[in-house]
């Protein structure tokens, strides 16, 4: 019996017609740029696209070449720039044209608050309807030499048989070799400047993960392992780091830990004679000046008086809850992962702060049934990462409080949040934007909301 081929006689056609041909990868394009996106890069509108332009400032003709394309959308970064804007100033990092790290070094430093202020003031608007009664100046430090912590990527490359050394390209998983990065701090940056020799000078280089530096009452440097370093290997990185001054941490499986056993890392909050330990891979302020100022903001905005007892929600170590419990009568302080609780009740006993209560509970949750909410509060801040606390603020109002703070990481979630509490009668008295991040486009701010 012989068998005959079959088919179905079915023809598949796209539907709506024609497909747009796509922009391939590496293609250079000649594009007039209109204005600058919130995430810094230029916008362009070309052959029924949008362009997003990683170099480029509004008002400049460029030639860009293609990143990334996806339907409509195109990524792309500068080339060439044919007709220059009078904001363009020259980048101080001679590896900005590279890294994908600090974005905006080509804008100057006020044009870059400027940015940051229009983009917290469109998501105030766009996504809640509302606008700050009164808007603050901007909290600033300096523009360089601000970051104490810096993670390094590290990578061996089988076939060239050298080892990778820096922080990555933009849309990109290749390895910029960095030399020096003037955004971090000065002891950093004398570090960061021979880490490449040493670890390129390791008899198993394989071994190595990745490297992150950190700089406060002490400078540290952790290295992730994935292989067990060899003895020889091993006092290369302890000479180095005495050198350097710095103490070395390892992690392998398990938590990272110092080789020398009781090292400790902390930082300094000198208002109100603080210091707070933590340990590598616990969330702190890149930015101490701007952390400081930060604090000093809250705690003006949120206006206790001495009898107060206020609420810190994503209290992580401590960070606003030791230096409001200075001035009020009892803080009662609360994150969701354990370690940090433990870490931040820790720092409270060590610096002999007794009115601050630390507690764990899950923030995606209802906070009124909790037992410490029982007495209400007269003050409440929030810290919360990139998502927000939607969770958290559709029942705050129960809470009692007449004043609250919310400190932002992500604009976008803040005006959704914000929206929430104006349902429920606050309403948005001030806003203002933290400059955390200097030469780059993400935006922190603090927001002020009163009931009634």
């Amino acid at each position: 019996m012989s068998r005959q081929k079959r088919t179905s006689g079915l023809r598949f056609q796209p539907a709506g017609g024609d497909r747009p041909s796509q922009v391939p990868v590496g293609k250079k394009q000649r594009l007039d740029i209109e204005r600058l996106a919130g995430d810094g890069r230029g916008i362009a509108f070309h052959d029924g696209r949008t362009w997003f332009v990683s170099g480029a400032l509004g008002g400049e003709t460029v030639e860009a070449r293609v990143l990334n394309a996806r339907g409509k959308i195109v990524e792309a970064r500068l080339e060439r720039v044919l007709n220059v804007s009078a904001e363009r100033r020259l980048a101080p990092c001679k590896h900005f044209d590279r890294c994908g790290g600090c974005n905006l070094q080509h804008l100057p430093h006020e044009d870059q608050l400027g940015l940051k202020q229009r983009q917290l003031a469109e998501q105030l608007q766009r996504v809640a309807g509302v606008v700050p009664e009164s808007w603050a100046a901007p909290l600033v430090g300096p523009e360089f030499g601000y970051r104490r912590r810096a993670r390094v990527a590290v990578r061996w490359d089988p076939k060239t048989r050298q080892l990778d050394v820096g922080f990555r390209a933009e849309a990109s998983q290749e390895i910029v070799a960095i030399e020096e990065c003037p955004v971090l701090v000065q002891p950093l940056q004398s570090i960061m400047r021979h880490l490449p020799t040493l670890l390129r000078s390791l008899e198993k280089p394989q071994a190595l993960g990745h490297v992150e530096l950190f700089s406060g009452t002490a400078q540290a440097l952790l290295l992730r392992h994935v292989a067990p370093l060899s003895g020889q290997d091993l006092d290369r990185m302890l000479a180095f780091c005495y050198e350097a001054g710095a103490q070395l941490w390892l992690q392998g499986e398990g938590p990272p830990t110092p080789v020398e056993a009781g090292q400790e890392l902390g930082f300094r909050l000198e208002p109100w004679n603080l210091e707070l330990a933590w340990r590598p891979g616990d969330f702190i302020q890149v930015n101490a000046q701007v952390n400081t100022a930060m604090i000093e903001q809250a705690l003006d905005w949120l206006a206790p008086d001495k009898d107060a007892r206020v609420l810190d929600l994503f209290c992580g170590l401590g960070n606003f809850a030791l230096p409001l419990a200075r001035q009020v009568r009892e803080v009662v302080a609360v994150e969701g992962v354990q370690a940090m609780v433990d870490r931040a009740a820790a720092n409270a006993r060590a610096n002999n702060v007794q009115n601050a209560r630390f507690f764990q509970a899950d923030l995606s949750q209802p906070l009124a049934e909790a037992g410490w909410a029982d007495e209400g509060f007269s003050a409440v801040l929030l810290d919360p990462p990139r998502d927000g606390a939607f969770e958290v603020v559709q029942h705050i109002a129960r809470l009692g409080a007449k004043r609250l703070v919310y400190v932002s990481c992500n604009p976008a979630t803040l005006a959704r949040d914000a929206q929430v509490l104006v349902g429920q009668g606050y309403r948005l008295k001030r806003a203002g934007i933290l400059d955390m991040f200097p030469q780059t486009a993400h935006v922190e701010a603090m927001a002020l909301f009163e009931a009634g």
